[in-house]
């Protein structure tokens, strides 16, 4: 079987502040630290349950280049670096068998909840079908579309209750409880790095009770930007219109793979600065 553990890194054990994730800061060399052994213990979790499993792991955080490659286990194949397909889901195909979340993060406005946003802090809401989506539902939606479950998710308690929300039937591990955008009550990271291998190998081991989030088309998505100069930029792309009011744009996408590709498109352009 085929196994790919998408890991970001605010909802990491321990981690409550931008200066822990965010290269060039203070503490952020440690929150590496962090996040690759919280990593590592979802593969060994992975491979109690499957010892024959292929283990891809995609760093999904900021720049993509964050887990210490040397440090990860050496049974995994680690995808990292940008841009790439699928962006957070990187590795993902048709032949994956079952998706885990590691270090996940609630979605913009969806707190109490540990550095919530929603793939950048450009992006203020995502609506699909008017239900707003984090990188939870949008990662869980596009892995659902090739067939493929979320069976584990690990965060804080507001990012397991928003997976939970969507599929109830996966596992998760709330490594923190939230008390605000920056501030939780954490376990110690070798206790969650204990609770994941044990939650990681009994999602493996009853990944056939859980079903992929599945959205079917035509999607209709509505995008929430900070910036006025990226509703401009936006609308450049065709079948994307401006919103009355000015910082929304809407589209419809025949399936939810084209949808995800534009969310992402927008991300992008939400880093252009006009000179």
């Amino acid at each position: 079987m085929k196994v790919l553990i998408s890991v970001d890194m605010e909802g990491i054990s321990g981690i409550v502040h931008s200066t822990e994730t965010n290269p060039g800061r203070h503490d952020y060399e440690r929150g590496r630290a962090l996040m690759t052994a919280e990593a590592n213990a979802v593969i060994a979790g992975v491979l109690d349950a499957e010892p024959t499993a292929v283990v891809w792991v995609a760093d999904a955080h900021g720049p993509f280049r964050n887990i210490l490659p040397e440090e990860l286990d050496r049974r995994a194949h680690l995808v990292r670096g940008k841009p790439r397909p699928l962006g957070m889901l990187g590795g993902l195909d048709e032949h994956t068998d079952a998706v885990l979340f590691v270090g996940y993060h609630a979605r913009a406005g969806g707190g109490p909840a540990v550095l919530a946003h929603t793939m950048s802090d450009d992006i203020l809401d995502v609506r699909v079908a008017g239900r707003s989506l984090g990188e939870i539902g949008l990662n869980a939606a596009m892995a659902g579309h090739l067939g493929v479950p979320v069976v584990l998710l690990s965060g804080d308690d507001t990012a397991c209750a928003e997976l939970h929300d969507l599929v109830p039937s996966a596992f998760t591990v709330a490594v923190k409880q939230a008390l605000g955008q920056t501030g939780a009550i954490t376990l110690h990271p070798e206790e969650a790095r204990e609770r994941l291998r044990q939650a990681a190998a009994d999602a493996i081991t009853r990944r056939a009770l859980v079903s992929p989030l599945t959205i079917a088309g035509p999607v209709e998505v509505e995008v929430d930007l900070h910036s006025p100069v990226t509703v401009d930029l936006a609308t450049l792309v065709p079948g994307v219109s401006r919103a009355e009011g000015g910082r929304t744009i809407t589209f419809t996408a025949a399936d939810f793979n084209d949808a995800y590709r534009l969310v992402m498109l927008f991300v992008q352009l939400a880093t252009i600065r006009p000179s």
